[in-house]
């Protein structure tokens, strides 16, 4: 990958220490917690069989019911839709079923540890993935107003866009300390860590991105932050990104999660859905052979929760599609935060009140994209006369925005994403069909390059999907804004209950949007870890003294703490 984000530690003669995207606020090694042999906990033998309920079946939920069989409950999954959640794996119909489209998560950097443990442990390959410039994509065209180039790296390029490049690492370094942290991240000094951020999230919570660039000697040119929104370095342009808070920002590239990325071979879906069914070889109380598949009726999670709310004995009941009505000691809530509002009716006792606040304040981001199947990888022929690949990874401020070539060898049938988008440059697709949409996007595409005719490689109907229409998402994934620091905060929180009255324990948020890293898998696995760990200890449980969960070091990491007053 191409990086623009300056490195202070990178030295040519020495191999660098893995980053891990535990992230600034509160870092703890969720990598090294699952990796301790003694595992991640126990319960008391009187608690063997006891029925945990975990609402939403992606990545999250899957996780930390995976997590909870095997310490002996038994989670009971409820799920509205599929298994996956934002991890969704679909084929192209009457096509090849090795050609599919990742229509949610579809790029995961090495600083996802967590994640990779699982991703190892059911034995997904994982291979680099194209994004533009990187060092797996063939080339790249950037297009703006009408004028394109052609590039191999950063270096072929026009200096403006170096320009922007070095523009970005020096608003970075002046106002972030940026190489000061990244080094502390990889060497783990929670101390400095701990340090570096407080000061930043007191000066720049209520600060957005562009605010920040604008701050910044380097960015004074709007040509330059023009650009950048529009391009941008690693995935691709940040404008939508604008208007949230920079804190949001510095987390990704802090952690590198914007860099060296890499696609699961064969569909992201395939972590959950092989979670689901693994037979795990250390398990306590149930049998050898057991799966979560196994402990649910016909191999299926329970349908839609409709209602939610506590009755005697602070016990939590749900009600679901079904009509089914089940009470338990505790409960997990891993779906979309926004379900709590409309979906599904709940108790307003269920939570203290300023933790429906910061729900109710959660702003999500929209997002949408369109794949073709295609007859083979064209891109890679040669123009005749300029001797470059005829078709480029692209990025552009036509409709399209970006547009990725994915293929699985020169005489296999190949896959375009012709278009990737967020925020209002997605809510721009959404009254089209997918038809129409790719209509729209071939005569951009026919404008950027003009000698190649993509329709007629186009061997199947087109899918797409637009996160904001999805009934059980209604977003693509959380972004705060400034000012809402606080409101994270409590969401993530949220494991630690002693802290809490009585009557408000014993359901625990998880999921994407409830952690640091909204928008990257990583997040939710760690949150589902979270969770698990706060369901042990509600259950009377307690971790391996050798192996020390979130909760017991909690007091020595816990996130930075704004007044309210």
């Amino acid at each position: 990958m191409t990086s623009t984000v300056p490195n202070a530690i990178e030295h040519a003669d020495e191999q660098q220490p893995p980053i891990t995207m535990f992230g600034p606020d509160f870092p703890y090694a969720y990598d090294d917690f699952l990796a301790h042999p003694a595992g991640l906990g126990q319960i008391p033998a009187t608690a063997h069989g006891t029925e945990v309920a975990v609402i939403g079946g992606g990545l999250s939920g899957v996780v930390a019911a995976y997590e909870l069989m095997k310490m002996g409950l038994k989670p009971v999954v409820y799920e509205a839709d599929r298994i996956g959640g934002r991890l969704r794996t679909v084929g192209f119909d009457g096509c090849d079923p090795s050609l599919t489209a990742e229509m949610g998560a579809m790029r995961f950097p090495p600083s996802s540890t967590a994640l990779q443990h699982y991703i190892d442990l059911v034995g997904l390959e994982t291979r680099a993935f194209p994004n533009p410039l990187a060092e797996a994509t063939p080339s790249t065209v950037v297009d703006l107003k009408g004028e394109s180039h052609y590039a191999e790296t950063l270096d072929d390029l026009p200096q403006v866009y170096r320009d922007v490049a070095e523009a970005w690492a020096k608003c970075l370094e002046e106002g972030a300390d940026f190489s000061d942290m990244n080094r502390a991240l990889r060497e783990r000094d929670v101390t400095r860590i701990r340090e570096i951020w407080a000061k930043l999230v007191e000066k720049l919570d209520n600060q957005t991105f562009y605010g920040f660039l604008c701050d910044s000697e380097a960015f004074k040119s709007f040509r330059h932050r023009e650009i950048f929104g529009q391009v941008g370095f690693g995935t691709g342009g940040w404008d939508t990104d604008f208007p949230n808070s920079i804190l949001e920002i510095l987390r990704v590239v802090y952690t590198e999660a914007d860099d060296h990325h890499r696609g699961i071979v064969g569909g992201s879906q395939q972590l959950p859905l092989r979670l689901w069914e693994r037979e795990p070889e250390k398990i306590v109380h149930w049998p050898h052979g057991t799966s979560l598949k196994s402990l649910h009726l016909d191999g299926e999670p329970r349908p839609a929760v409709t209602r939610l709310n506590r009755t005697a004995g602070n016990r939590i009941t749900v009600t679901d599609a079904d009509g089914d009505i089940r009470t338990y000691r505790a409960a997990i809530f891993t779906a979309q935060s926004w379900m709590l509002l409309s979906k599904i009716a709940c108790d307003d006792s269920l939570f203290p009140i300023d933790h429906w606040t910061a729900i109710e304040r959660t702003h999500y981001m929209e997002s949408s994209k369109l794949f073709v199947p295609v007859d083979r990888p064209f891109w890679l022929d040669k123009d005749e006369v300029t001797g470059r690949d005829v078709m480029s990874m692209t990025l552009t401020d036509r409709m399209t925005r970006g547009t990725y070539l994915l293929d699985d060898g020169p005489d296999r049938p190949a896959v375009i994403c012709l278009s990737y988008t967020w925020c209002d440059d997605s809510l721009k697709w959404l009254p089209l069909s997918a038809n129409e949409r790719m209509e729209v996007m071939l005569k951009s595409l026919g404008e950027i390059y003009p000698k190649v005719d993509i329709r007629k490689h186009v061997i199947g109907n087109p899918v797409t999907v637009s996160w904001e229409n999805e009934p059980y998402f209604m977003g693509a994934f959380k972004a705060n804004l400034p000012g809402h620091y606080r409101y994270q905060r409590r969401l993530f929180t949220h494991f630690m209950q002693e802290r809490l009255p009585e009557d408000k324990r014993g359901i625990f948020l998880a999921g994407d949007d409830i952690s640091w890293t909204a928008g990257w898998a990583e997040g939710a696995v760690q949150t589902a870890l979270n969770a698990v760990w706060g369901v042990m200890h509600h259950l009377g449980g307690e971790t391996d003294a050798t192996n020390p969960g979130p909760g017991d070091l909690y007091e020595e990491i816990a996130p930075v703490e704004l007044p309210e007053d």
